[in-house]
């Protein structure tokens, strides 16, 4: 896949119930796909990708990250 390194992205899968759009932005690095919001490695193998739009994002401690800004 030639989605960007470093970016937060908004990416699709495909799963049992069929294709859909993770609810997390996700940074594509070196070792793989990490969660945006918590640091947390993702073992996903996306079908698509597009920049991820500014939304409340929940982390670990219930807060969002979209609330900051």
């Amino acid at each position: 896949m030639s989605a960007p390194f470093g970016r937060e992205l908004e990416l699709a899968v495909f799963d049992e119930d069929g294709e859909h759009a993770l609810v997390f932005p996700c940074i594509k690095g070196q070792q793989g796909w990490k969660n945006a919001g918590t640091g947390v490695r993702v073992d996903i193998r996306p079908t698509h990708w597009r920049y991820w739009k500014s939304k409340a994002v929940p982390t670990d401690d219930g807060k969002s990250l979209g609330d900051a800004c």
